[in-house]
């Protein structure tokens, strides 16, 4: 499926999931606006891509980010939010400000994104995709307030999707289940066994198996586009079954 010409706007594009979605929506020819953490721009970004590297956490560099946007495409035609934080803590053991970090990184970044965009998102055809996680839709020990912050994500969208919707604009979600981005094999690297930790991760999912990102990525391209005109309010997982099970 192509996309000629679409003006999206991409956060947490740097890497991992994110990265594939700016591979997913720059093979379709979109023109593309991506923002994330690192100085400089991802590897395999394209000759049109715009780039920014700011913390979303920032005010100003949320208003720069938006200001950009409509200097360089005037109206947006999709924003797609693939930035957040992740991070495990017992409920009695983690300290209140990482718990904020967790809520703010996941959820009010997002809003705050959004809210700006509103006035610049195209009346009639104009999406937004979230990009939750398979934790905000079950409670897990051990992830008590990444699971309220991504799940805070969930609700926050559906929302949107109903106050957006006489503009015609759409708002969806997709709860991804573990996908092995570089970081998280970074990390199955550091385990004493990192096959058989990889293993064990893997036999928790239905399917077997991990998420590749680009199995991410594709989902939330068709989200984002008028292939799904008339979808909105949907919360999509993306895990394999595991929140099935």
């Amino acid at each position: 499926m192509t996309w000629s010409g679409a003006r999206v706007v991409i956060t947490g594009a740097s890497s991992g999931i994110g990265a594939a979605v700016a591979d997913r929506f720059r093979r379709a020819g979109a023109r593309l606006l991506l923002t994330g953490r690192r100085a400089e721009a991802p590897d395999g970004a394209g000759d049109r891509d715009v780039y920014l590297a700011g913390d979303l956490a920032d005010a100003h560099f949320v208003d720069a980010l938006i200001a950009r946007a409509v200097q360089e495409f005037g109206e947006i035609d999709a924003l797609v939010l693939c930035h957040g934080l992740q991070g495990d803590g017992a409920l009695g053991d983690m300290p209140v400000s990482r718990a904020a970090a967790l809520l703010e990184a996941n959820v009010l970044t997002v809003f705050a994104v959004v809210q700006r965009a509103i006035p610049h998102l195209r009346d009639a055809t104009g999406s937004i995709v979230c990009v939750s996680s398979r934790f905000g839709l079950v409670g897990v020990p051990g992830q008590v307030m990444y699971s309220a912050a991504k799940g805070g994500l969930v609700m926050f969208a559906q929302g949107a999707a109903v106050e957006l919707a006489p503009r015609g604009i759409r708002v969806n979600v997709v709860a991804p289940g573990l996908t092995l981005t570089p970081r998280i094999a970074e990390g199955f690297g550091r385990r004493p066994d990192p096959e058989q930790y990889a293993a064990t991760r893997a036999a928790s999912v239905p399917l077997g198996r991990l998420a590749e990102p680009h199995e991410i990525a594709e989902p939330i391209f068709f989200l984002a586009s008028p292939a799904a005109s008339y979808i909105t309010g949907a919360v999509l997982p993306i895990d394999g079954g595991y929140t099935a099970a």
